[in-house]
């Protein structure tokens, strides 16, 4: 194992002289990439470094233990430690996902329910963005349809942090929550007291760096213009200020009426479009590779749920992870890591897994 992270640690080091170079802050979108990488590789040098100062430790404390038994606990203490930390390294060879770095678009929609499905889309956005200033991490609202009663048809919401570290990356926690989420409670239009079940998508996609990552040709774009709309479908704009854009190749549809300008529409829907698109290609090439993917549900269907929230028992409930809490309102009010890393470490669980069955052929 020591012998892989050779390569690495050479990598780093040319990564270091590259960053210290002010010529390459000029290209901003290579800066970034770079940085990410440096930063997940310094993990990895770090655990290494601490793996062969044990192991000289280890050594020198086996040597003076046959000279003075009182070294011979030393020597189990620090034998210990030596296994905790080849199995951190070993866990961070782990191939990573290498969005995981990116900021996240993600999407909100209303799904089976009605009115009622609307505003637990709404319970979940407020949910995000609790969650979101927790990580200290920045919120952007890019598009939104609400609902007569305060709830939300779908929105779009742009989700960045300045992590570096990819493992701290916005994508890298929230690419679990793309899904079908039930909800079962009494709704606010209930008025027999039943509880009712109904449910609202989450997709993820992540967020491209520059637009030039994804090549998009103006010939390939049909961009229609119309007033914007409100709840119940009433015009709330007197110019055509809002867009709808769609990609001929893949038949992606995006459309933005959150702003009163046409051009900040047609920006915000570009962003949208951008990482959907790379989203689909990135599935065309795990699909050729026959790459075991869990695909997010793009059908908002009560059978197809990752995730159950039952207020009358104050429980939430992953069905992916078997992660089960009866704390329903703090989760709700933006204590959703525990969920999260869940579902992160049946992940990485998987991939070590997967790398020891490599690693055994």
């Amino acid at each position: 194992m020591l012998s892989s992270v050779q390569p690495l640690i050479a990598e780093h080091a040319e990564l270091q002289t590259k960053l210290s170079d002010p010529a390459l802050h000029g290209n901003p979108a290579l800066a970034k990439k770079l940085n990410r990488r440096y930063a997940e590789l310094s993990t990895i040098v770090a655990a290494y470094n601490q793996v062969v100062s044990l192991n000289e430790d280890l050594k020198a404390a086996k040597e003076l233990a046959k000279e003075d038994e009182m070294f011979a606990e030393e020597a189990t203490i620090t034998e210990e430690r030596l296994l905790a930390a080849n199995e951190k390294l070993r866990r961070l060879l782990i191939p990573r996902d290498p969005d995981d770095g990116r900021d996240v678009i993600m999407e909100i929609k209303a799904g089976e329910g009605g009115a009622e499905s609307a505003l637990f889309a709404a319970d979940l956005l407020r949910m995000y963005i609790q969650y979101a200033n927790s990580k200290g991490w920045k919120t952007e609202v890019l598009d939104k349809n609400e609902s007569d009663l305060g709830g939300i048809k779908d929105i779009q919401l742009a989700i960045k942090s300045n992590a570096t570290d990819p493992s701290q990356g916005v994508h890298a926690h929230l690419k679990y929550e793309g899904g079908v989420h039930r909800v079962q409670r009494v709704p606010a239009t209930e008025t027999q007291g039943r509880i009712h079940t109904s449910a609202a998508g989450v997709l993820v996609f992540p967020e491209v760096d520059e637009p030039e990552e994804v090549e998009i040709s103006q010939n390939d774009l049909r961009i229609d213009v119309y007033r914007s709309s409100g709840p119940g479908g009433q015009s709330v704009n007197t110019t055509d200020s809002a867009v709808r854009i769609t990609h001929l190749p893949t038949g992606i549809t995006v459309a933005m009426q959150n702003e009163k300008s046409q051009l900040q529409n047609r920006e915000a829907a570009m962003r949208v479009l951008r990482a959907r698109i790379l989203a689909a290609q990135q599935e065309a090439i795990e699909a050729e590779q026959s790459a075991a993917r869990k695909s997010q549900v793009k059908s908002v269907d009560r059978s197809e749920r990752i995730r159950t929230y039952n207020y009358p028992e104050n429980r939430i409930a992953d069905h992916r992870t078997g992660y089960k809490a009866y704390n329903l309102d703090a989760v709700m009010d933006g204590a959703l890591e525990p969920v999260i890393q869940s579902a992160i470490q049946m992940d990485e669980e998987a991939r070590l897994a997967a790398l020891g069955s490599a690693e055994s052929k």
